[in-house]
């Protein structure tokens, strides 16, 4: 069953160590043997999520001379942003809501306060 692209990207990035993969390769090219000196796990391990993160599109592979080297590729990262950015605007502006309320509140409470100190003082 062929995966919508957004699905791809989501599924290469659940995983914590192709995460770290990504956040790595933001500094540069690199081997498989450089990608993998962080991790305890096999290079053939590495290699399979490299895999993962060239098919959702998350990385190119290249080849130099002996060396295959492997760069990011922000671009599939644009659609979970686009596909983000209603939630965020619903968190935006349910955040406004409650400073709103808090901010009423505040009011309030000092409205009463100042009351009471009038009520005191006569």
């Amino acid at each position: 069953m062929a995966r919508d692209r957004l699905s791809s990207v989501f599924a290469a990035l659940a995983d914590p160590t192709r995460r770290a993969i990504l956040s790595r390769l933001l500094e540069g090219e690199a081997t498989v043997n450089e990608l993998a000196e962080p991790f305890s796990i096999s290079l053939p391990a590495v290699s399979r999520h490299l895999r993962v993160l060239e098919e959702a599109g998350l990385i190119t592979r290249s080849r130099h001379a002996q060396w295959r080297s492997s760069a990011i590729n922000a671009e599939p990262l644009r659609d979970v942003v686009d596909w983000m950015e209603p939630y965020r605007k619903f968190w935006d502006e349910s955040f406004d809501r409650l400073e709103a309320h808090l901010k009423r509140i505040q009011q309030d409470q000092h409205q009463q306060n100042q009351h009471q100190q009038n009520h005191q003082q006569q």
